[in-house]
């Protein structure tokens, strides 16, 4: 007699495995449940649709994973390996395996940034995640705004690596290997000599500026006679020889080689988008001013917080004046969380075009008050407070970010998928604040010893 087949209560659902609820005490299940992952999943095309659409993972699953890469702070192969070994990451991103089955392709993750930073907008998906947590932020009636530049993972540049760079690309990567794929005999050039002295340049531990005035001439005259080489190559090929993102490069490449060759006689302030590095031509330098560090190579950024929970304003390659973004930063925060009654910001921001702003509306600033009457006793305590919490828990933020979340260096290619991991570190952080909020309301207080 064959065994009928009974009722079972509890079905085989993910929610009620006890992996589940060991995974819901733990930290990581208690920052998974801050994340409004109907509303984040709403902010894709339903069901993977487009082209490169990573099919393993559904859209909460992509969100998932980009925020565990920046709270882990893992390379997008480690991150692989650690969601195949691990069963509470599996649960965060709700794809848990079955025995014995693994992840394997180790490239996932970053076919999942791409396919995110192509088709979601940062900004909507910051709203949605203010909105959801506007009920665990207190005094939102206080706005503090700062800038700062998240650098890109490239080496120091200089004219002269930048120009033998661009040497190198265009005769060895590409010059060189056409004529040997076609057989035909390469153009005659001072390619290997200029490459002997260019050695013997980077050997010296000092140069002055008239060796390396006539190493830049030198370089430029070599790249601007191997990229009309390079043409009359692929002129006879009929640009069969590169492929559509070498034509990318080559553009970057003559881009550099006018840029350089107007440096030649001009000063560098005049020269507007300045290409600094050959695979990330987006990149531009930050001025900033600082003691130890006067440039910075990266994407600026103008942030706000309100009680300690950061925001994104704007993100840009481009240098920008953050003053002028204290009008549309006000007005972003109205829209999310009220009026803005206190505002802190540095001496920068302290125009008289935005303290009239200010005077206007109503909001009280720590800005230096201008003219003969200063500020009263109560004004003072209350602009030393703001200007204590911006210089303190503001500004801590960027070193947080960078120390903890994956931002030292951004290591990603690509301007979206910079300011998609920039974000992503940022909205992560925002997400561990709120979590131990949360937890902190929680938990029961301590029973006093003396009672």
């Amino acid at each position: 007699m064959k065994d009928t087949p009974q009722l079972r209560i509890f079905q085989d659902f993910q929610e009620y495995t006890p992996k589940w609820y060991v995974f819901k005490n733990l930290f990581l299940g208690k920052l998974h449940d801050t994340m409004p992952w109907e509303e984040l999943a709403a902010c894709l095309p339903p069901e993977n649709q487009g082209p490169g659409a990573p099919k393993w993972f559904d859209a909460k699953g992509m969100f998932a994973l980009m925020f565990l890469k920046s709270y882990f702070d893992l390379s997008d192969e480690k991150l692989v390996e650690r969601f195949n070994t691990d069963w509470g990451i599996q649960l965060f991103c709700g794809k848990l395996l079955k025995e014995n089955q693994l992840v394997r392709d180790s490239g996932i993750v970053g076919r999942i940034r791409a396919y995110v930073a192509e088709h979601a907008d940062w900004q909507k998906v910051q709203e949605v995640l203010l909105n959801s947590w506007k009920g665990d932020i207190d005094n939102t009636h206080v706005l503090f705004m700062d800038a700062s530049c998240y650098e890109s993972y490239i080496r120091f540049p200089t004219d002269v690596k930048l120009l033998w760079e661009c040497c190198q690309w265009v005769f060895e990567k590409q010059l060189f290997k056409i004529c040997k794929k076609t057989g035909t005999k390469r153009p005659r050039s001072k390619y290997h000599e200029q490459k002997k002295r260019q050695l013997g340049y980077a050997r010296k531990r000092k140069k002055t500026f008239k060796e390396t005035l006539k190493r830049k001439k030198s370089l430029i005259y070599l790249l601007e006679k191997g990229l009309g080489q390079l043409q009359e190559v692929i002129s006879e090929l009929k640009g069969a020889g590169l492929a559509a993102e070498e034509f990318g490069y080559l553009r970057t490449v003559k881009t550099v080689l006018s840029q350089q060759t107007f440096l030649l006689g001009h000063p560098a302030k005049e020269l507007k988008n300045r290409i600094v590095s050959l695979p990330r031509p987006y990149v531009r330098p930050i001025v900033r001013g600082k003691e130890n560090k006067r440039v910075e190579f990266g994407m600026k950024v103008h942030m706000l917080q309100v009680d300690g929970i950061s925001f994104l304003d704007t993100m840009d390659f481009n240098n920008f004046n953050e003053c002028t973004r204290l009008r549309i930063s006000v007005l972003k925060h109205k829209k999310v969380f009220g009026q803005a009654l206190q505002l802190g910001a540095d001496r920068i921001y302290a125009t008289n075009s935005n303290r009239r702003y200010c005077t206007e509306r109503k909001i009280f600033t720590c800005f230096p008050k201008k003219g003969p009457k200063g500020y009263s006793e109560a004004e003072k305590i209350l602009s030393g407070e703001i200007s204590r919490q911006r210089s303190t828990v503001m500004e801590g933020v960027f070193g947080d970010h960078k120390n903890h979340y994956g931002l030292r260096k951004v290591r990603v290619k690509g301007e979206k998928k910079e300011q998609l991991m920039v974000f992503f570190a940022t909205m992560t952080a925002n997400a561990v604040k709120i979590a131990k909020r949360r937890e902190k309301k929680e938990s029961p207080p301590l029973l006093d010893r003396a009672a």
